[in-house]
């Protein structure tokens, strides 16, 4: 996608594709890399989201429903629905799925038993019993503060305590929890070598610009068919391709904490609305004066969105590439030397 800027306004359609020609151009991209690396399906894991209904739905698209296979792995702490829904989806695109609890794998890690160590050290009387998440504050577009995540915990009685995370705190209950995201790779990639196909990431660009994802986890597979699509765009093609309504209604969630969050209220501070108009706007560095007409907000708004968007890119930078080697880090250096 391109701004070519007089020749195409911005405006809140902006965002609108053609369902039909984005699905053939998905399609025909899914079925070279098949064709280029000599794989004979798909391996996808279904989550109950709409990011993994609808690349399930294009693979099968691509490649048809019997070269398509689906994972779903769920683990103590996800919500039920999203395996009823993930069950739901795969059964009506009428493709072979198996369900894999990784719940005794995180335990012999010690996922939950590492982070509960963090957490009982800043709340004594946690337990088993409660249920926790960690949120950024809201309301970024009409109100300032720094990304700084707060750490919520419920109670059996429903009482909710909160505190602001330091970085060490912070550090630790990430690590811990990503290796859930890390464990269904794992997962996946067996699958996916048992039968000769390739695994089919499901992040999309609205997520990817913002490092909202695992590297090594939902980020460390070997093909990213929406990743160039905004979230918007993504509902838009799951109604294109008749993915379940529960799944197109439901509200966006990383899935991964034991007290229910959004995706908005755990990483992105704005609604999805805006969200991704304002990114588009961010990325193409549309004039702020078009950017506050059509979004009705004010300068102040939008510099406020834009500084957290920049230190959100800047500080995922490395999620993004690919490992350094020193041949190509010499390289770089030489490029910095002779620009000078």
């Amino acid at each position: 996608m391109e701004y070519t800027g007089d020749k195409k306004r911005f405006s809140k359609d902006i965002l609108r594709i053609d369902c039909e020609k984005e699905t053939a151009r998905i399609c025909d991209f899914i079925r070279q890399y098949a064709i280029n690396y000599n794989r004979d399906g798909a391996v996808v894991g279904i989550s109950g989201g709409i990011d993994s209904a609808v690349t399930a739905s294009i693979c099968v698209k691509a490649l048809g429903k019997e070269k398509v296979f689906g994972l779903i792995l769920p683990e103590k702490e996800s919500l039920p629905e999203s395996a009823n829904l993930a069950k739901k989806q795969a059964e009506k695109l009428g493709i072979s799925y198996e369900v894999v609890n990784i719940t005794p794998t995180l335990e012999g890690f010690g996922t939950y038993q590492k982070r509960d160590t963090i957490v009982r050290e800043i709340f004594p009387d946690y337990t088993e019993n409660c249920k926790i998440k960690i949120t950024l504050p809201p309301d970024l577009l009409h109100k300032d503060a720094l990304n700084f995540f707060t750490l919520q915990v419920i109670d059996e009685k429903g009482n909710i305590k909160s505190k602001r995370l330091n970085k060490n705190q912070l550090n630790g209950l990430v690590a811990a929890t990503c290796t859930k995201q890390r464990t269904r790779m794992m997962h996946l990639y067996y699958y996916a070598e048992k039968m000769n196909y390739f695994v089919c990431g499901t992040t999309n660009k609205s997520e990817s610009i913002q490092g909202l994802f695992v590297k090594h986890g939902d980020g460390g597979v070997d093909i990213e068919p929406i990743v160039h699509l905004y979230k918007n765009q993504v509902f838009q093609l799951a109604d294109y391709l008749g993915v379940i309504k529960e799944v197109q209604e439901r509200t966006p969630t990383p899935d991964t904490w034991s007290f229910t969050v959004s995706d908005e209220e755990f990483y992105f501070r704005i609604p999805f609305d805006k969200l991704d108009l304002l990114l588009f706007a961010w990325e193409y560095k549309i004039p702020l004066t078009e950017v506050c007409k059509t979004l009705e907000l004010n300068e102040e708004q939008i510099k406020r969105v834009y500084r957290d968007f920049n230190s959100k890119f800047n500080a995922t930078k490395h999620l993004r590439e690919l490992p350094p080697t020193l041949d190509v880090w010499q390289q770089k250096d030489k490029e910095v030397l002779f620009a000078t």
